[in-house]
């Protein structure tokens, strides 16, 4: 599980640095410093504050909030506004408290001789790496106008595909929480008032009408606690489980192989692997560089190893193409548009392509996961209840034969 570490360092012409960076490690933490040439004096684990009334921490800052600062920032750069000036005039505009404190401190920092991407990256929870690393491909390059429209694109996109897929899981979701409350509100109330008036009577109940006084009564009493507390003590144990590394490998595994959710989930992998480093790529940023950060943001435990594998055979000569192929992890059309991609040299155009395709895809599945879960919620809902209330008749319509 990452953390953020608070660091202090010097460079290599003896001056002091400090800042924060979010890793898994802190053995992780010193390798990235030393890359920027940075010796590591200190390396912290930060500590989080208590926030009053939902407080004011770096958390609270939304992609929204960055995509219309990034546009605005753009623009200001384009019109040839000093950076300096641009981050004092968005830091008293923005709507976001937090961001407006956060810009703050990084227009002290570049007015103190840093870069605007080493200001960025001492707020790891504002700006990710993929942000920081892009604007510093962009200042390198003298297109830092360019690049930020690039990535408010993206963080516009990477929205709109985290969208979908949470329209996907409300759906289901909020139908089975009403069918289990239809369901647990018909066991624990409705049935008990049937059971008094078939103990008067007499005689011996059906099989289907006993099963669900039985199951009725036991959710009425403490069964129905102990079910309660089975179901939020296993979220619990999934939520602890996943808090390790392994754990999240584990249960990112099992469900990218789910029968329905998984293809979804799959085609989203794939999506966002091909539009974040289609966009490093096109900016300019080290294929290294951008294997390495598609896999820190990829959300997934099982891209991210095989991201990395990939990179430490890129590393050793292969081109990427080769590696993915290995690594089974994304279908043969992706790795073969890759390989087309390296040897025109226009690997950056392939992904996005990719990427776009992946994008439409995922409508694809989104819309079919609806069509397919809608009748099998409503046979369930409809099945649950009409055997309830078949159980609860059998003995009135038997009663009716028998007076007959």
């Amino acid at each position: 599980m990452a953390t953020v570490f608070q660091w202090s360092g010097k460079t290599t012409r003896g001056v002091i640095e400090s800042g924060e960076i979010t890793a898994a490690t802190k053995e992780e933490v010193a390798a990235q410093l030393r890359r920027k040439n940075i010796t590591p004096t200190l390396i912290t684990e930060k500590k989080a504050g208590k926030k009053l009334f939902g407080g004011f921490g770096e958390g609270k800052v939304g992609d929204k909030d960055i995509v219309v600062f990034t546009r605005q920032f753009s623009t200001m750069i384009d019109a040839g506004l000093p950076l300096v000036q641009a981050l004092d005039i968005l830091s008293t505009q923005v709507e976001n408290k937090t961001l407006a404190k956060v810009l703050g401190e990084i227009k002290e920092n570049v007015e103190a001789g840093s870069t605007y991407a080493d200001a960025l990256k001492k707020h790891p929870r504002v700006f990710s790496e993929l942000y920081a690393n892009m604007v510093a491909a962009g200042e390198a390059g003298g297109i830092l106008d360019t690049i930020l429209n690039r990535l408010a694109a993206y963080i516009e996109k990477a929205m709109k595909l985290k969208k979908k897929v949470k329209g996907a899981m409300v759906y289901p979701v909020v139908v089975s929480t009403v069918a289990v409350a239809a369901i647990a509100i018909i066991m624990i109330f409705v049935v008990p008032t049937f059971e008094k008036m078939f103990a008067q009577l007499g005689g011996t109940l059906p099989l289907p009408t006993q099963m669900i006084i039985g199951m009725s009564k036991f959710l009425a009493g403490m069964g129905g606690i102990l079910t309660g507390g089975a179901i939020v003590g296993f979220v619990v144990a999934i939520k602890q489980f996943r808090r390790t590394e392994k754990g999240t490998h584990i249960t990112d595994k099992i469900l990218l192989k789910l029968p329905i959710f998984g293809v979804l989930l799959n085609k989203v992998a794939v999506a966002k692997f091909t539009r974040t480093l289609g966009t490093l790529v096109s900016s300019g940023v080290p294929i290294l560089d951008g294997l390495e950060i598609t896999a820190k943001t990829s959300g997934n435990k099982v891209i991210e190893y095989a991201m990395m594998d990939v990179r430490k055979q890129v590393t050793g000569g292969k081109t990427l193409a080769d590696p993915l192929t290995k690594v089974k992890v994304f279908p043969p059309m992706v790795t073969h548009m890759i390989s087309v991609g390296e040897s025109t040299g226009a690997l950056d155009t392939m992904l996005n392509k990719i990427a776009d395709f992946y994008d439409d895809e995922v409508d694809a599945a989104v819309n079919a996961l609806t069509s397919m879960m809608e009748p099998m919620l409503m046979v369930f809902l409809g099945g649950s209840v009409g055997f309830i209330v078949v159980a609860m008749y059998l003995p009135i319509f038997k009663l009716i034969t028998l007076i007959k």
